[in-house]
């Protein structure tokens, strides 16, 4: 019996969502993601021929599309509902090419809320497939491919097997390493301020900066400068009294934030949460896709989760008024509702991030939705409903005070009407004065003053990274997680106290990429790319003439550098002495990372850490060497040495005596009858873990770094520590999480 209709969807969590509206009349199935892709063992795009991509399908898509084609076979239409961007556009463009032999018609279903009402206002209106759209996925694919295809190659060759260069993440991780050049050439200077705390007559107190002498602003660069002012004060405050000179108030208004955007939800989330962007957009596609409510069955709780549009529907906008109506008053409801811009290249089709159903505020699902996903959700609300609010008002007041030659100034402000700050409050920092008028004389309690210096440009979050790149038109709301998550992963960057800082190797590629190939990886240019594929997805550009100035642009610096590009796997000079036979050190890349190594290899074995001074200069490190027992085979010490695989305890009298072993950390292994000790190793792709050190004979194997303390749940001999932004331990036997 033949069905109305088959829908095809990416996700088998959309699938239960949908069935549930659409009812018997429907099919409903999954692609599980993309079903057709470049292939991985050749470039895969014919240059000669308009630069065409050349798909297959994907290994173990096969038996998807076979279903997918036996559901369609007796379906009356066919609609394709990946998500409504680029990427889906792509996965619906590749299943419509093996079901057009069935001449059946296709429709393309946008899905941008996954609720009852949203499906079937879907279905009541399909579009077609979107020949621009799917033409700018296959350009950026054919973009992306051919840079992979030729960089990474060559990175694998000269530097370290395993190691990717992209497109646009290779434009990120030069961000953060120029970003590391400015903070190590950075020279702090000294400045003063000299602060007072005034009394009022009423007894209430406050403080004031030094900004003015004699109306002109003053700046104090020494200790002896700010002794000197602070004897004058002093010295006036003697025959004088401080007072105020001057008042001056007016009404100030913050203004609401427009709803989220993907990389504002990611910003946002960050900074409040400390969540990872690949975190957010995680819990985003729960929302989006449909999350199981007691009694309703799965239900999609917000709009779709990438776009760069701040439009609301006009419903959504109608019910976000009457909520703040219903719960705060009409003092809170501008007389129209808010419009914010957008930037040019907003795809208006797109909603801003929402919540799709209006009748569960967070209070509703607090308990039913896991404690994340309804954080970020009860984010997305009040962002949503502080959207529609009249801005907070304030009463902003600066008051002079003066003493003989000298000014301070004191800043302050007074909440009048909390406006959008009831649903969604944000950090204030400015103190409450109180009440002064012209001429009030002043009590002084303290004077003081304190040295500083000048800080250098912080380093980047991921959110002020995704900001600086979405400000430069580099990528795009779909790939800023990604971009972020493939330069750790590679161990290009790693996180450091919530801030990004780039490995050495990362320093060391950037280095390379940016030598020889400046302008594939300048952001100005990327950004122009990123402007072209939204002429092609506009209809307004072809791809092939475009592709084919970058392909030979590409082959030029490519020749250039498989030429003059210098080894790191065999070591370049690295301006440092051998501290054992005086020869020049390399610096040379091993699966362990970058290191120093003896130029006169084998003849002296001789290897080390380094770190770069101010001005990124090379300089030995060497580590104090301790005993960490005695060797097995000739009874010398045991000491820590660094090789090109990370690591290792060696016999301090090599090389007449060759012993070495991995790091241990002196607990047994937890398995009956095994007598090893769990060490310290690297993986093939370069992470550590624990292992036994009879190893293959003995399996066991840990991720995370174990610690020499008992259980207290089941008594186990030890414990492990779980690393990341907020570390903790946990027993890797029972699983209990332990506090600190």
């Amino acid at each position: 019996m033949e069905k109305k209709g088959l829908i095809v969807v990416e996700s088998p969590t959309k699938v239960r969502t949908i069935k549930k509206v659409v009812g018997k009349d429907f099919e409903v199935c999954a692609s599980v993601g993309h079903v057709k892709d470049l292939p991985k063992s050749r470039l895969g795009v014919d240059v000669e021929n308009g630069f065409e991509p050349e798909y297959e399908i994907i290994r173990g898509k096969g038996k998807i599309l076979s279903e997918i084609r036996k559901l369609a076979r007796k379906a009356e239409e066919i609609y394709l509902g990946p998500d409504p961007d680029r990427e889906g556009e792509a996965i619906a463009w590749h299943i419509a090419e093996e079901l057009r032999s069935l001449k059946k018609p296709i429709r393309r279903l946008l899905l941008y809320e996954l609720t009852p009402r949203g499906i079937r206002e879907a279905l009541s209106s399909p579009a077609e497939l979107d020949p621009h759209r799917y033409e700018a996925q296959r350009a950026r694919r054919v973009l992306d491919r051919l840079v992979g295809y030729h960089l990474s190659p060559l990175l694998w060759e000269k530097v370290k097997r395993g190691l990717s260069a992209g497109r646009v993440q290779s434009v990120a991780l030069r961000l953060i390493c120029e970003r590391e050049a400015e903070i190590r050439a950075f020279r702090p200077e000294e400045y003063w301020t000299i602060e007072i705390l005034a009394r009022t007559a009423g007894g209430e107190t406050f403080s004031a900066r030094l900004e003015r002498r004699q109306g002109q602003k003053l700046r104090i660069g020494s200790r002896e400068e700010a002794e000197k002012i602070l004897r004058e004060l002093r010295e006036l405050l003697e025959r004088e009294r401080l007072r105020v000179s001057d008042l001056r108030r007016r009404e100030a208004q913050r203004k609401p934030s427009p709803p989220f955007i993907t990389s504002t939800l990611q910003q946002e989330a960050f900074r409040r949460f400390r969540f990872p962007a690949k975190k957010t957009m995680f819990l985003a596609q729960r929302l989006y896709e449909g999350v199981d409510l007691p009694g309703e069955g799965p239900v999609g709780l917000i709009t779709y989760m990438r776009t760069d549009s701040v439009r609301l529907a006009p419903e959504a906008a109608r019910a976000a008024r009457e909520i703040v109506a219903r719960t705060f008053g009409p003092d809170f409801l501008p007389e129209k509702p808010p419009q914010y811009r957008a930037r040019a290249t907003a795809q208006e089709a797109h909603e801003a991030i929402r919540p799709t159903r209006f009748d569960l505020p967070p209070e509703a699902l607090k308990g039913v939705l896991p404690p994340d996903e309804w954080r970020l959700y009860d984010l997305i609300w009040r962002r949503f409903l502080a959207s529609q609010m009249n801005p907070a008002r304030y009463e902003t007041t600066v008051a002079v005070l003066e003493l003989g030659p000298y000014q301070f100034l004191s800043r302050g402000k007074r909440l009048l009407h909390p406006g959008f700050l009831a649903v969604y409050a944000v950090e204030e920092d400015d103190q409450l004065l109180p009440p002064l008028g012209p001429g009030d004389p002043l009590e002084v309690e303290d004077l003081k003053g304190t040295q500083h210096f000048t800080k250098p440009p912080a380093r980047y979050t991921e959110a002020t990274l995704i900001r600086t790149l979405e400000e430069k038109g580099v990528g795009r709301p779909s790939t800023y997680a990604q971009i972020v998550s493939t330069i750790r992963e590679r161990g290009y960057v790693e996180s450091k106290g919530g801030v990004l800082q780039p490995t050495e190797l990362g320093i060391l590629v950037n280095e390379l990429l940016t030598r020889f190939f400046p302008e594939l990886i300048d952001p100005e240019f990327t950004a122009r790319m990123e402007a072209f594929l939204d002429e092609i997805a506009e209809g307004k550009a072809a791809r092939q003439e475009v592709l084919r100035e970058f392909y030979r642009d590409l082959l030029r610096d490519l020749s250039l550098a498989e030429k003059e590009m210098a080894s790191l796997k065999a070591g370049v000079p690295a301006e440092v002495r051998c501290p054992e036979c005086g020869a020049e050190m390399l610096l040379r890349v091993g699966r362990a990372g970058p290191f120093l190594a003896c130029s006169r290899y084998p003849e002296c074995r001789a290897t080390g850490d380094y770190e770069r001074d101010d001005r990124g200069q090379i300089r030995l490190v060497r580590r104090e060497e301790t005993s960490h027992g005695s060797c097995p085979e000739c009874g010398g010490d045991l000491v820590l040495r660094r090789g090109r695989f990370g690591e290792f305890l060696a016999c301090a009298r090599y090389p007449e005596c060759r012993y070495t072993r991995p790091v241990g950390t002196g607990i047994r292994c937890p398995r009956e009858g095994c007598e090893g000790e769990i060490v310290k190793r690297r993986s093939r792709k370069g992470k550590t873990y624990y292992a036994c050190s009879r190893a293959p004979e003995c399996d066991f194997v840990l991720w995370d770094e174990p610690l020499s303390e008992p259980c207290p749940s089941c008594g186990a001999s030890f414990v492990a520590r779980k690393g990341g932004r907020r570390p903790y331990k946990y027993c890797p036997f029972c699983k209990i999480k332990i506090e600190e």
